[in-house]
């Protein structure tokens, strides 16, 4: 089963100082934090924040492509997670054939943005991102999800580079 989700903010880890985007369930507060790379991080950001660019952006030129020829993005989904690495599919459709391309989440979420596409979760992958061992640096995971989980709007602020 497929859980939509909202991105709730992206933060920096205070240890490993990598960005992550945290995705969460409006219905039950469920969250899900994904780290990912300091490029993709700039790219949800600027979109988050509506910060305009004098020139495309890679996913805004991916945009552009799929605009140019017809090809609509309907959602994205991540549906696997795999030794702490998180997978997507990216769900298209061209003229009346679905078509699925594989996609790292950050890429997936920075392109679900700027397409106004939903953002689905496969509820398995949820479940066992809950028992993912978190980075070391902290005491347990515990720690880290209720961390995560007491974040306020303010916590968030302004993604910076």
């Amino acid at each position: 089963m497929e859980i939509q989700m909202k991105i709730k903010g992206l933060i920096v880890d205070p240890i490993s100082k990598m960005p992550i985007v945290v995705l969460e369930d409006p219905q039950t507060d469920r969250i899900l934090p994904i780290w990912i790379g300091v490029f993709e991080a700039n790219a949800i950001a600027l979109t988050i924040e509506n910060i305009p660019t004098p020139r495309p952006m890679t996913h805004d030129l991916l945009k552009s492509f799929l605009e140019k020829l017809e090809v609509a993005v309907e959602k994205i989904v991540v549906n696997d997670v795999r030794n702490n690495t998180f997978y997507a599919l990216i769900h298209c459709r061209y003229k009346e054939q679905l078509v699925l391309i594989d996609s790292r989440p950050s890429d997936a979420i920075a392109l679900a943005l700027r397409t106004n596409s939903p953002i689905f979760v496969e509820d398995e992958v949820v479940q066992r991102a809950q028992s993912l061992k978190f980075d070391q640096n902290w005491e347990d995971s515990e720690k880290l999800r209720q961390w995560l989980e007491n974040l306020k709007p303010d916590d968030f602020g302004k993604y910076k580079m």
